[in-house]
């Protein structure tokens, strides 16, 4: 099997896990129980993973990176949105 494959896989999956913080968030309109603090640094530290997987090429860490990335993104303008 193609490690690419598993790493697609994997990508999905740890992706996948934000997107019920997501729309909780934009079905109540509420942010109190999320950290605004946690989401900024996870934005980085995926922003650096990001760097890391476009430098090694490697399209499974591109996608998911990219893609929680933006969701991370949609969290962080939530929060500041609804405060």
């Amino acid at each position: 099997m193609n490690i690419e494959i598993i790493g697609f896989i994997a990508a999905f999956t740890t992706t996948a896990a934000y997107f019920p913080q997501v729309y909780k968030i934009w079905k109540s309109k509420k942010t109190d129980g999320v950290s605004l603090l946690m989401y900024v640094v996870m934005f980085c530290g995926i922003s650096l993973w990001l760097y890391y997987s476009l430098e090694i090429n490697r399209p499974s860490l591109i996608v998911a990176n990219s893609i929680t990335l933006l969701i991370v993104s949609i969290i962080i303008f939530f929060k500041i949105k609804f405060k």
